[in-house]
């Protein structure tokens, strides 16, 4: 009994994490972006420079609204160590994270640019047969995060400004898990465990332009410490077990990454654009994770887990062509290296080394609307790993498909020095 409880808590905790690791951050913060590998610091493509770097705002002629979405259907497989033969698979589903930002400047002139970002920076859903091999580490669980962010930017000239958001980000996970103790019909018991919280943090960027053709953002976004309270633990067991499994709540204290990225743009033709991201996240937050029940039997104890995250690097790489008036295309690539190391391995965070191959395109409709479209194709390297506090190890390996869909809004404004509507 004392080593399930070790395991269970080290999965509660465990799932509150995986809202922030690297298997369930989500880099689809605007579809021209994720056209170009998710490119976007050194950039001022559209309004989702609110995310990708706040100074660029200030940069963009006219007021606009931006709005998106990214499914993700994804899949991981799992193979148990040689010389066994059992394989199993995460079961077909879709996470639908999206993007919203609102740009606004009074004229095209204007120094100050305010804007608001509602993202979905980190989430996801993992869905696992009932009766598959890890099924008393995992069942299912669902990730959602969702971020507000308030932004002001400022322009001291022609080359430079600055740009700030503020962070409120809310944030839920809900599971369930296999309890390896059996009712008189063969059928195990559940654990079925969810909890939310909420955090603050901010966003800031400089962006800088020497040359028409060369332009340079360095953002970086901050911790932003979570506090989850009144989560529920509610447990399904045979009555001669209830008194081991109380129903109660927990809270945790909890701390997503922060992230300094350095983007470059260069205008190599009048038609073609290229950018370059290198972003650093800062996983080494995550040492320890400690969980806290409200109520605490002989058997269910708080307890802390080692969790011994890495910082890490992501490297990006884009470009973007004008073939016409009103048809833009894009591609890009990027590798993302793992935060969790060996020994750290689990089905909810299968992570490993990642590689993204992205294209794009945008339609425009008119003088004020286009349409964005992007496509990205992620491949996780094949990873064998176990964990050494639940000793479950295998061969994993994750692959995701993610189309996406936006509109992007342009609004007339007029300029100080006339009275003609600004133009693109």
């Amino acid at each position: 009994m004392d080593r399930f409880f070790q395991i269970l808590i080290f999965i509660v905790f465990l799932a509150g994490n995986s809202l922030f690791a690297g298997g369930f951050q989500v880099n689809l913060q605007g579809q021209k972006q994720t056209g170009m590998a998710h490119t976007g610091a050194g950039l001022a493509l559209d309004a989702a420079t609110i995310f990708f770097n706040p100074a660029g705002m200030s940069f963009l002629d006219q007021s606009s609204l931006n709005v998106g979405s990214s499914p993700i259907f994804g899949r991981v497989a799992y193979r148990e160590p040689y010389p066994g033969q059992y394989t199993a698979s995460t079961e077909p589903g879709i996470s639908t994270p999206f993007a919203a930002y609102g740009h606004w400047k009074f004229s095209k002139d204007d120094k100050f640019s305010l804007g608001l970002g509602v993202y979905t920076p980190f989430g996801s859903r993992v869905l696992y047969a009932d009766d598959w091999k890890g099924q008393f580490l995992l069942r299912e669980i669902s990730l959602k995060a969702i971020f507000f962010q308030p932004t002001f930017s400022y322009r001291f000239n022609d080359k430079i400004g600055i740009g700030v958001g503020f962070v409120f980000a809310k944030g839920s996970v809900a599971l369930r898990k296999a309890i390896p103790i059996q009712f008189s019909d063969g059928s195990y018991g559940e654990a079925s465990l969810s909890g939310s919280g909420q955090g603050y943090g901010f966003n800031a960027g400089i962006y800088y332009k020497p040359t028409d053709k060369i332009s340079l953002g360095l953002t970086h976004r901050s911790v932003v410490p979570f506090v989850a309270n009144d989560g529920t633990a509610q447990f399904t067991v045979p009555d001669s077990a209830a008194a081991f499994f109380p129903n109660t709540s927990f809270s945790a204290t909890l701390g997503l990454p922060s992230s300094t990225t350095l983007g470059i743009g260069y205008q190599a033709t009048e038609k073609l654009s290229l950018a370059l991201d290198v972003q650093f996240v800062g996983w080494s937050v995550y040492d320890t994770l400690g969980f806290d029940f409200q109520q605490n039997t002989d058997k269910l104890k708080d307890q802390a887990s080692a969790r011994e995250y890495k910082n890490a690097f992501i490297f990006r790489a884009g470009a973007q062509y004008a073939l016409s008036d009103h048809i833009s295309l894009r591609g890009g690539a990027y590798f993302d290296m793992t935060p969790v190391q060996d020994g750290y391995i689990t089905p909810e965070t299968p992570d490993a080394n990642k590689l993204g191959i992205s294209v794009g395109g945008t339609v425009q409709i008119g003088q004020y609307v286009a349409v964005d479209a992007s496509f990205l194709w992620v491949e996780g390297m094949i990873r064998t790993a176990g964990n050494l506090e639940t000793n479950f190890s295998g061969t994993f390996k994750a692959r995701a498909l993610i189309p996406g869909i936006g509109v992007n809004v342009l609004f007339p404004g007029k300029s100080k020095n006339d009275s003609e509507t600004i133009q693109n």
